[in-house]
């Protein structure tokens, strides 16, 4: 039997603002029925986490996109993450972050292949005063002051380009994951 990789797949765009209303068991199902193994998800944002004897993840993407497309009647578009990527993202993220939930947002942007994080993070809008904003081999990582919070630019991300070819998971859930895929 061939030696199976840990992933997450993030899905955009489901469960948000009545959107893409998707069950979790009928997601569950889906990607089941792409022969995937150890399927589990997290929170309703779509977030799925399984384990693949298959080592393209560019096909075994296009493979999941179809299949929600096909499944949910929707645009599906999914970030594909490793297990061994997942585990770079957050032992790269910078010093302290996630540590300071008192004073910080903390979000990891992943974006979709082939964007690459460096050829992002010129695009993420930042306030100064408020916003810190980095890219590591694998993703973005954006910090919000939680008393400024309002002046952040994070949220004029949404009417950019950019947006379609991202998706944004906060501190706690990137690390839950990880920690979900190594369990």
């Amino acid at each position: 039997m061939p030696q199976s990789t840990g992933y997450v797949a993030l899905l955009r765009g489901i469960n948000v603002g009545g959107n893409n209303v998707i069950k979790m068991a009928d997601l569950r199902a889906c990607f089941e029925g792409l022969k995937l193994d150890d399927v589990r998800t997290y929170i309703q944002s779509g977030n799925v986490v399984f384990r693949s004897p298959t080592k393209s993840g560019a096909k075994l993407a296009l493979a999941i996109e179809r299949a929600l497309s096909a499944t949910f009647s929707y645009e599906s578009r999914v970030v594909l993450v490793s297990e061994p990527d997942l585990a770079a993202i957050v032992a790269e993220a910078p010093a302290g972050f996630g540590q300071r939930a008192d004073k910080y947002r903390y979000d990891v942007i992943f974006p979709r292949a082939p964007l690459q994080p460096k050829q992002a993070l010129p695009l993420l809008p930042t306030n100064p005063a408020v916003d810190v904003a980095s890219a590591g081999q694998h993703a973005l990582y954006y910090r919000r002051l939680i008393a400024k919070a309002t002046q952040s630019r994070l949220g004029r991300l949404t009417q950019l380009p950019l947006y379609q070819e991202v998706t944004i998971r906060n501190w706690n859930t990137t690390t839950k994951l990880l920690t979900m895929l190594a369990g």
